[in-house]
């Protein structure tokens, strides 16, 4: 929220001026276009014209015509697949370029090069899609860090406040749930991972929403990762 997404806000007009000829970017052009239209009834839809081939003035108006639609869309935290797939590939050249690095918490390589060695599995389940968890881990402070990690999910397997998620989840990696143990920041996705009987530890780190005195009296609380001591796998 910090980063990512203003750093689309700032960027797009550039990103679309320096890659507007390239095959890629036309396509998410023709796709927010198709988008566009769709929303055309919509409050403070923003159209988006075709070009007609006339000139530097026009090629200006439309690439506009782009941006506004872009922040429009992100003013009301739209989750299109056109506008989803634009940030996807802004995201990719500006990690690829090094404008933008993963932050990782010191403790977190460590521990999970420890888990790993003890025969357990790591995954990543996340509302972001699996291709930016993947350019975050593979750019990030720690370096390329992606082969730590035994696979990703993100809301494909369903939404994180759904019991049912993690049922997916355990299913597909062929194990129990009870074998599981969760981490996260979010209450209401522990009482989810919860409610289909995954071990849940609360995760506080600068920048968290806080937490209700409920909350803190009732769930497994850790600040690092050295905290957590789990049996070897077996």
């Amino acid at each position: 929220q910090e980063t990512l997404f203003p750093y689309i806000k700032h960027n797009v007009k550039e990103y679309l001026r320096a890659h507007w000829e390239e095959e890629e970017c036309q396509r998410d052009v023709g796709l927010l276009r198709k988008q566009a239209q769709e929303d055309s009834s919509l409050d403070g839809a923003v159209p988006i014209p075709l070009e007609s081939g006339s000139g530097e003035e026009e090629l200006e108006r439309v690439i506009q015509a782009v941006v506004d639609n872009v922040h429009w869309q992100m003013s009301l935290d739209r989750k299109t697949t056109a506008l989803k797939q634009l940030q996807g590939h802004m995201w990719r050249a500006a990690y690829a370029t090094g404008h933008v690095k993963g932050e990782i918490f010191e403790d977190v390589v460590p521990a999970i090069r420890k888990w790993r060695e003890a025969g357990m599995k790591i995954y990543i389940y996340s509302s972001g899609s699996v291709e930016a968890q993947k350019l975050l881990f593979g750019y990030s402070t720690e370096g390329d860090i992606l082969e730590l990690f035994d696979g990703h999910f993100d809301t494909k397997i369903g939404p994180k406040v759904e019991s049912e998620s993690y049922r997916r989840i355990a299913a597909s990696i062929g194990c129990t749930t009870n074998n599981i143990l969760f981490l996260t920041d979010i209450p209401q996705e522990a009482n989810a991972a919860e409610e289909a009987d995954a071990h849940v530890a609360v995760v506080i780190r600068p920048g968290n929403a806080g937490l209700t005195d409920d909350e803190k009296s009732y769930y497994s609380l850790i600040s690092s990762f050295t905290e957590l001591f789990l049996p070897s796998s077996t």
